[in-house]
């Protein structure tokens, strides 16, 4: 799994551009643990063990207990990772290009499942907000810490 699924009820393609350094932007995305402290709608975060392909992280963003599973990463450019959550699976993937002083992130993720089919709009508006904010929390401490 190294790429969303093209043929799920929802997905949604995200892109922003962070006035700081590539290291700065990678580290923060990848401090798992650290997620709560910047981006304020993950309440607690734990990975278990190094960040590595294989590894799985749990997390909890708007009383939801996500397990992620990391399918790919190649550190500094591309992250993947995946898993269920109450009936919907979902797959994200983020990318990273440095372009002189800022860095682009993109993210996109699908959702598929029973949960996604009976409510696709909804759920759909409600990735893309969090998603939105995610890249907004990640833009603003970076670029404080730049």
């Amino acid at each position: 799994m190294t790429t969303i699924d093209e043929t799920a009820p929802v997905i949604v393609r995200l892109s922003t551009e962070i006035d700081a350094p590539l290291a700065t932007v990678w580290q923060l995305h990848t401090d798992i643990a650290s997620w709560p402290t910047w981006n304020t709608d993950i309440d607690k975060a734990e990975l278990d063990g190094p960040l590595a392909p294989g590894s799985s992280f749990t997390w909890q963003t708007h009383g939801l207990d996500v397990t992620s599973t990391v399918d790919e990463l190649v550190p500094g450019r591309r992250i993947v990772w995946g898993g269920p959550a109450q009936g919907i699976t979902g797959i994200h993937v983020w990318t990273f290009e440095e372009n002189g002083d800022h860095v682009t992130v993109r993210t996109e993720e699908s959702w598929s499942g029973a949960p996604v089919d009976a409510a696709a709009d909804h759920l759909g508006k409600a990735l893309r907000d969090s998603l939105e904010n995610w890249l907004a929390h990640l833009k603003n401490r970076a670029e404080q810490g730049a």
